[in-house]
């Protein structure tokens, strides 16, 4: 199994080139999920968090107080723990409105966030119009392929259709959203929702892995952890739990010539 940097020499996308490569020195392939409602709780967690995460991925409209100096102390904190930014807004509309939607509008999105993903459901346009506006950018797109929740209808030919494209579109599709591991191309990153410490699920019909069964078994690359953080009493230590799990499972995966060592040189926390 290849390592994240033999990875990342092999890719020529330029945004999963540098995340590769952010994950392999910084020794996390853990994204926090931030689906907080104020500007202060998604800054306070992209904070507590930021050492031991390579991706935070946001819901910038649950943000019941937004403001443009929102994402610009974010894209501050992104610099200061060395995280990408990726927000969840899954597009899922004709090209021509998705640019409009990416580019403009009250969020501006493809301006401050380098990563962001959609639903394969208009066609092959929306691939094309996200690309026209972030592709400039040096942005990159994930396809919604699965999704981690009960009843989903992202399976079968919906699925392998998003393989189909992404192979055509890779110089703006980085990966995938998935529940499992899709293809062997080395340079598609596979992130994986629905991940918490102890298989269970919810109310609403979400059902979860450990980080060990969804890198180990399932092949993610990523792994995306939300209320198993942020409803936490210590945000930043169950953070660091989190990667420390799918860290090690990502070394035994890929039987890695060196031992995982965590530490907090990493961590620039106030």
């Amino acid at each position: 199994m290849l390592t994240y940097s033999q990875r990342a020499a092999l890719s020529h996308h330029p945004l999963a080139k540098k995340l590769f490569t952010l994950m392999e020195e910084k020794q996390t392939n853990l994204s926090v999920a931030a689906d907080l409602k104020t500007s202060r709780e998604i800054l306070e967690c992209a904070d507590h968090v930021g050492p031991y995460i390579c991706v935070f991925k946001t819901h910038i409209d649950i943000c019941e107080n937004f403001s443009p100096d929102l994402t610009a102390q974010l894209q501050k904190l992104a610099e200061k723990h060395r995280f990408v930014i990726f927000e969840d807004r899954k597009f899922a509309d004709i090209g021509n409105t998705v640019v409009q939607q990416y580019g403009g509008g009250v969020y501006k999105i493809a301006d401050w966030a380098p990563i962001t993903n959609a639903h394969i459901v208009p066609g092959e346009g929306i691939i094309q119009g996200l690309a026209k506006v972030g592709q400039p950018k040096g942005n990159g797109l994930l396809l919604l392929a699965e999704m981690s929740s009960k009843g989903t209808l992202a399976t079968g030919e919906y699925t392998q259709k998003a393989i189909v494209w992404a192979r055509q579109h890779r110089d703006f599709v980085m990966g995938f959203i998935c529940t499992r591991k899709l293809t062997d191309d080395p340079e598609f990153i596979h992130m994986m929702p629905g991940v918490k410490l102890g298989d269970s699920g919810d109310a609403l019909g979400q059902q979860y892995l450990t980080p060990k069964r969804a890198i180990g078994e399932r092949g993610a690359d990523i792994v995306i952890v939300g209320r198993g953080v942020t409803e936490s009493k210590d945000p930043r230590a169950e953070a660091k739990r989190y990667r420390e799990a799918a860290w090690t499972a990502y070394s035994s995966r890929c039987a890695c010539p060196y031992p995982a060592h965590f530490n907090d040189e990493n961590d620039t926390t106030i």
